[in-house]
């Protein structure tokens, strides 16, 4: 497997986000390893929230509920997806699969972290892997709050919006990340901000993970992924887990799925599930500290 490391000199201007990588190896397809970054801050004996981002981001997405959440004791573990910020990136986009996303994220959140008592902060991507984590591995979480995020089988047909992204992205020539998160928010971005989300990202052939993910979403009832999903959506739809929805009220990629969930998800029930307003589908990006305030009244009450 080919792989591009992005310097790390490349992240030396990002702004509001002072905290230093650790790395875990995971496996690849080939008996090889990748290197996977993650941010572990806060108390290392404090409740654990797991903050999962999606497509095109990575953990600099969440530095303002990070701050909010150690604030508040809570110990914050937020890893960059193979493929996205400072985490190796395959540089085929046939090596990139909906299973080996959740297998990476597994290993290590599980094998290395052996995190437990896990409170799952999942948006966009982070979403369609963690709320497979939970499914699969449900003695491992606590409670799970589902931010502008859903879990798609193919049984049913993404928006329109959502393909119009998704063929931006296949046929841009010049895949502008940045763009692309800003596109998302409904606040403005500082050009700051914008470099900081480019930033993992300084030659075209690395962007081989954000230019596959929309392909690797469920969109047809065959699909590669479907049955896993559905075989998830069992477990949710019996799961007593705690289920906060905390989406925000200008999202039109995933706002459909909030009543979905709602519905279906027992885990839901008796929770006063907050609407975020004037955000965006980047919520955290929009409204990051609220999200974080959120998040922690949840696991601390």
């Amino acid at each position: 497997m080919e792989v591009y490391r992005t310097p790390d000199a490349a992240f030396d201007h990002c702004p509001d986000f002072p905290w230093e990588p650790a790395y875990a190896e995971v496996g690849d397809p080939d008996g090889g390893t990748l290197r996977m970054a993650y941010v572990d801050a806060g108390p290392a004996d404090g409740p654990v929230a797991l903050l999962l981002h999606g497509e095109p981001s990575w953990s600099f997405l969440y530095r303002h509920t990070i701050r909010e959440l150690t604030e508040r004791g809570v110990r914050c573990v937020a890893p960059d997806l193979i493929g996205f910020g400072r985490s190796d990136k395959p540089l085929a986009q046939g090596d990139y699969s909906y299973a080996r996303l959740v297998e990476w994220t597994r290993e290590l959140v599980f094998d290395h972290l052996d995190l437990r008592d896990v409170t799952l902060v999942g948006q966009d991507w982070g979403g369609l892997i963690g709320l497979r984590l939970l499914a699969e591995h449900p003695d491992r979480f606590a409670r799970v709050v589902a931010a502008n995020t859903g879990l798609p089988t193919g049984d049913f047909n993404m928006p329109e919006i959502w393909w119009e992204f998704r063929r931006a992205v296949e046929t841009a020539e010049v895949l502008d990340i940045g763009r692309l998160v800003a596109s998302g928010c409904v606040r403005p971005m500082g050009d700051d901000v914008r470099a900081a989300y480019d930033a993992p990202f300084p030659e075209e052939r690395s962007k081989a993970g954000p230019r596959v993910m929309p392909t690797l979403v469920p969109t047809r009832p065959d699909d590669p992924a479907s049955e896993a999903n559905r075989a998830a959506w069992e477990v949710l739809s019996a799961s007593e887990t705690p289920f906060l929805l905390a989406f925000s009220d200008r999202d039109p990629i995933t706002g459909a799925m909030a009543p979905i969930m709602r519905k279906l998800i027992p885990g839901t029930r008796g929770l006063d599930h907050p609407i975020i307003e004037n955000a965006g589908h980047f919520l955290q990006e929009d409204a990051g500290a609220e999200l974080g305030r959120i998040v922690a009244d949840f696991m601390l009450g």
